[in-house]
């Protein structure tokens, strides 16, 4: 449960102003009153800069810039005044090479279209309750792809060195 959500803030970025009258009603239902609006992804990145967000909510396929390009964007641009916001990315697209470029992107968390109250709470609240460390490497900066982090955990993803990266906090 993440609690009272009334104090955050929240961007909600989508082409199709029907997807975001959809997700501006269950931010509303779940309690939160700040919610931003864009359907120009180049509008959102400004956003970005000028207002104290707390999670971003957008789309995977739009105009100019896409949601990866967009996160790209966000996490490593030089002028980012917001680099370890939260990015919730809404798809229809939920092939494994699409969810693995996001995450590669620095997404924080995928939420499937169409999308419920439930599912979309769910991610919210895993973003509060449960943020995971950012982690810089030479190749990658966004939140820690890991989602195992027992010491044994011998898979695919797993670390060669933790000395690979360094973790970030929001200091």
């Amino acid at each position: 449960m993440a609690g009272d959500l009334s104090r955050i803030s929240v961007l909600v970025v989508d082409d199709n102003i029907h997807m975001i009258h959809i997700v501006r009603s269950l931010l509303r239902g779940f309690g939160i009153i700040d919610i931003h609006e864009t359907r120009d992804s180049g509008e959102a990145l400004e956003i970005t800069r000028m207002e104290p967000i707390d999670i971003v909510i957008l789309d995977y396929q739009m105009d100019l810039l896409d949601g990866i390009e967009f996160t790209q964007m966000v996490r490593t641009a030089q002028d980012s005044r917001n680099k370890l916001v939260p990015i919730i990315l809404l798809t229809a697209y939920t092939e494994r090479s699409r969810i693995i470029a996001a995450r590669d992107a620095g997404v924080t968390e995928v939420c499937r279209k169409p999308v419920t109250p439930h599912e979309l709470y769910t991610k919210i609240a895993s973003v509060i309750n449960n943020p995971r460390p950012f982690v810089r490497s030479k190749t990658f900066f966004g939140p820690d792809r890991r989602r195992h982090t027992g010491a044994n955990y011998r898979g695919e993803e797993r670390r060669a060195s933790e000395q690979d990266v360094d973790q970030v906090s929001a200091d």
